[in-house]
């Protein structure tokens, strides 16, 4: 497990930073007023997975040998072979609570949207103003349980016009992805 080089965390703030905008900086920033340097998260890649842990508990780790490690803190997702950053669905814990554009998809909406399909006008029942197109977008039940992220298909001034047949955001995570690839999501 090590450090990010200043290239990967670069690509991962700017993945994270879609979803977050300016409250990324309270995802490393120490969760107390004392400011104690141990108290805060950092970010640690270990094999292709970059993992979201304590500082104290980074530091723990290192003492265990890299072929012993499995995992350490919540994984928040990998880079891919040619050094792009694709988010887990882990990650939904994470960014929830610091998500800057929010889609709440009403009751009949829910099991589509668990079951991999994007969200359609009419399963729509509030949504973040001023949300542009193309950007991170958490999706919410109405009861504000997280249950997945994504990226807009369309502003939210142009999909008030839209058909309720047509797609407002497209699918990337949803907590479904539990049960479907449960064989695969951990696995190096």
């Amino acid at each position: 497990m090590r450090a990010l080089t200043d290239v990967e965390t670069q690509t991962l703030f700017s993945k994270l930073a879609n979803y977050t905008g300016r409250s990324l900086t309270q995802l490393i920033a120490p969760s107390d007023s004392t400011g104690d340097d141990d108290d805060r998260h950092v970010f640690r890649l270990h094999e292709s997975r970059v993992y979201y842990v304590r500082l104290s508990i980074a530091n723990l780790a290192t003492s265990i040998a890299r072929d012993h490690l499995l995992s350490l803190g919540t994984c928040v997702g990998k880079f891919t072979k040619t050094g792009k950053f694709r988010l887990h669905i882990t990650a939904l814990d994470v960014i929830a609570p610091h998500a800057r554009y929010k889609l709440w998809i009403k009751p009949n909406g829910e099991m589509p949207f668990l079951y991999g399909g994007n969200v359609v006008k009419a399963h729509v029942g509030r949504w973040s103003e001023d949300c542009p197109e193309h950007s991170g977008v958490v999706i919410l039940a109405m009861d504000d349980t997280p249950l997945g992220f994504g990226v807009t298909a369309r502003s939210t001034a142009e999909a008030r016009k839209l058909e309720p047949t047509s797609v407002v955001a497209f699918r990337q995570a949803d907590v479904g992805e539990y049960l479907r690839e449960e064989d695969t999501l951990f696995t190096t």
